[in-house]
């Protein structure tokens, strides 16, 4: 019996004194958490998009609560989060501008020519690698909806071939802006009534081309607003949302009626209809 007892017994000291060397172990060696970095945490609306540029939620709460980043650096939370973080902080939360996403594209099935028949993977990136997708248009919207999938708010749908976005919806977060490979789905202030929804640089005569819809880069808009808050750019109009005073004229001006207004789109912007003027035909 001793023989049995002796081992046993053995076995039973050695146990508890590894349990109280790692229990020692564990509180000389433990990491102090930030009670702040907690409720920063749970103020964060928990999406792990990655829009504020980390990894998730929880590391965004540690950066800020070490001053590495700042209290409203969460685009999905908006500003009611940002002054729950700042009142956890001590500071002022400052001004924050909310964004939407907006697609600056209107190349909708109807409109844009096709180069090939794309039977690939579901994915843009994939169709980008195989000679830019298969529509002519080198900056138009693939269709496949990267952009969907990524959405971690389900904000974004592809409506006949262009991916679109539900303003009810969307938190600025970004994430649709950098999976895009075209890189046409772009952050702009979540009130502006107008948009270009166009993304080509190349010449109007080449547009004209491949893309019923695309802008030819006549000036037209940037004559016309007396505003200055729209210029021709490399090719394409673009819109100075400081100076922008949602006037129409440019969208009424356009003859490619490819400047948009909220309000004509309905209040979700989605482009299933055009509900301006419809452009000649090449």
């Amino acid at each position: 019996m001793k023989t049995i007892l002796i081992p046993v017994l053995i076995f039973i000291l050695l146990g508890a004194a590894m349990g109280i060397l790692l229990a020692v172990a564990a509180r000389a060696f433990a990491m102090k958490t930030d009670e702040r970095a907690e409720a920063i945490t749970a103020c964060l609306p928990g999406a792990n998009c990655g829009g504020c540029g980390y990894a998730g939620c929880s590391a965004l709460a540690q950066a800020i609560s070490k001053g590495e980043a700042s209290v409203n650096a969460c685009t999905a939370g908006g500003a009611e989060v940002a002054n729950q973080i700042a009142a956890i902080m001590g500071v002022e939360a400052g001004e924050q501008k909310r964004m939407r996403a907006q697609v600056m594209c209107s190349g909708a099935n109807e409109y844009v020519k096709k180069k090939y028949l794309y039977e690939g993977v579901p994915d843009c990136a994939a169709a980008a690698r195989s000679g830019g997708g298969e529509n002519l248009c080198p900056n138009g919207c693939i269709g496949l909806g990267s952009c969907v999938r990524a959405c971690p708010f389900g904000a974004i749908t592809v409506v006949n071939g262009v991916a679109v976005v539900d303003y009810t919806r969307c938190t600025g977060c970004g994430v649709c802006t950098h999976i895009c490979p075209k890189k046409i789905i772009r952050l702009i202030p979540f009130d502006s009534k107008h948009w270009v929804g166009c993304s080509s640089t190349d010449e109007g005569k080449r547009i004209r081309k491949y893309c019923d819809v695309g802008c030819i880069s006549c000036k037209i808009c940037q004559r016309n607003c007396e505003a200055g808050a729209i210029t021709v750019n490399e090719g394409i109009a673009v819109i100075d949302y400081e100076k922008c005073t949602g006037c129409d004229v440019c969208v009424d001006k356009c003859p490619r009626k490819i400047i948009w207004s909220g309000e004509r789109q309905g209040k979700l912007g989605l482009v299933i209809t055009r509900t301006a003027e419809e452009p000649t035909k090449n």
